[in-house]
């Protein structure tokens, strides 16, 4: 009753990332409120913060129902799925009523301050410093942030930095939650070779952040990095991959020609679609099954581990058939372009899905070491 189903002949399928223009954002706001208003902005969330206190199987469902409807880009998923929840475990009681309502009806967009350019999946080396200024009980923020998904619309931020040198790596790191409108933050676009800006580079130059920002103890940021980069991955391969559906994949085999005939009718092709639709089955199931171990325990099973890989794998792959379903003319970008230019700008995206949320080497890593027991690479 409130959006218009999704029509194929749109855009295929095909996301446009990294295009969210002002009016799409405030498209975005207000379906976000329309959705607040009923309780459906974040299910999930407990009913004390405006929430349906739903299991991660009852939002896997919603995402399925959701991606059936033309609803604007989700450009606070951030917020709701991944910062939203760390305040809840780690914020104050002021810092949740200041910002919890806002996240959850549109009038607040997150972004989330892990990577440096020395320090990308490796959070433990970032360099960022935090100075505790005791006169006027605020830190002073100084560095350099980067592959900051949406810093450039976001009001606010969860930034990571490093306010004990003298500490171990993986102590002397504090979180605090930063007014992305403060004096001394520089937000640079960095454009897409997809034609997008999805990622920003951040500078940080004396930005004041009043202590009461501090989000859990100082120098235990890491514990706090952690709850947010575990709601990252859950998030990341369980709804990514409901709002990736295969049924426009498969239309568009049907629909492409290939050599004077239909794409599908190719052997190789249509071989290569049917890797891409058994691995999503896959991956889907897998995807069930971790949501039937929250549910029996509350806590992912060792399978969660391999959600974000598999789905980098899967997505990369969809986009790849996709433009060579098409031929050359999958590569062409623009409006008179297929559906838009989406196809080349989701090809030319996708190895971002091999880096954001922890690269594929670190999804490996954690994999082999935690999961089946293998001994730490050498370090050198």
């Amino acid at each position: 009753a409130n959006v218009d189903p999704y029509s194929q002949g749109q855009s295929g399928g095909f996301v446009a990332h990294g295009r969210e223009a002002p009016s799409v954002i405030a498209r975005a706001r207000k379906w976000k409120g329309r959705l607040a208003a009923d309780g459906w902005g974040a299910i999930t969330w407990p009913k004390e913060h405006g929430g349906r206190a739903a299991t991660p199987m009852q939002a896997y469902i919603h995402a399925q129902e959701l991606a059936a409807f033309d609803v604007p880009p989700d450009v606070y998923s951030i917020g709701l799925g991944m910062i939203g929840p760390t305040l809840m475990a780690w914020g104050s009681d002021e810092q949740q009523r200041t910002h919890l309502p806002l996240m959850l009806d549109g009038s607040e967009i997150w972004c989330q301050m892990w990577s440096e350019p020395n320090a990308g999946s490796d959070i433990a080396s970032v360099t960022t410093r935090g100075e505790y200024d005791a006169d006027r009980d605020r830190w002073l923020l100084n560095g350099q942030k980067v592959w900051t998904s949406g810093a450039h619309w976001a009001h606010w931020g969860l930034v990571i930095v490093r306010t004990d040198p003298a500490a171990p790596r993986h102590r002397g790191l504090s979180a605090f939650i930063l007014d992305m409108r403060s004096p001394g933050v520089e937000v640079r676009p960095l454009r897409e070779m997809a034609g997008g800006t999805t990622f920003n580079e951040v500078f940080l130059s004396d930005v004041e952040v009043p202590a009461r920002n501090l989000v859990g103890p100082a120098g235990e940021g890491w514990i706090v990095a952690l709850t947010t980069m575990a709601q990252e991955r859950l998030t990341a391969g369980l709804i990514g991959l409901a709002a990736m559906p295969t049924a426009p994949l498969i239309d568009l085999a049907r629909s492409a020609q290939h050599n004077g005939a239909p794409a599908i009718d190719d052997p190789v092709l249509r071989s290569r679609l049917i890797d891409v639709l058994m691995r999503h089955r896959v991956l889907e199931l897998t995807s069930l099954r971790t949501l039937s171990a929250i549910a029996r325990s509350g806590a992912p099973g060792p399978e969660s581990s391999t959600l974000k890989l598999s789905w980098s794998n899967v997505g990369s792959s969809y986009a790849e058939l996709a433009v060579d379903l098409l031929g050359v003319r999958g590569t062409l970008t623009g409006s008179d372009a297929p559906y838009d230019g989406l196809v080349a700008a989701a090809y030319a995206f996708a190895p971002s899905f091999h880096i954001g949320g922890g690269t594929d080497e670190v999804q490996r890593s954690v994999i082999g070491e935690m999961v089946l027991g293998l001994p730490k690479e050498p370090k050198s």
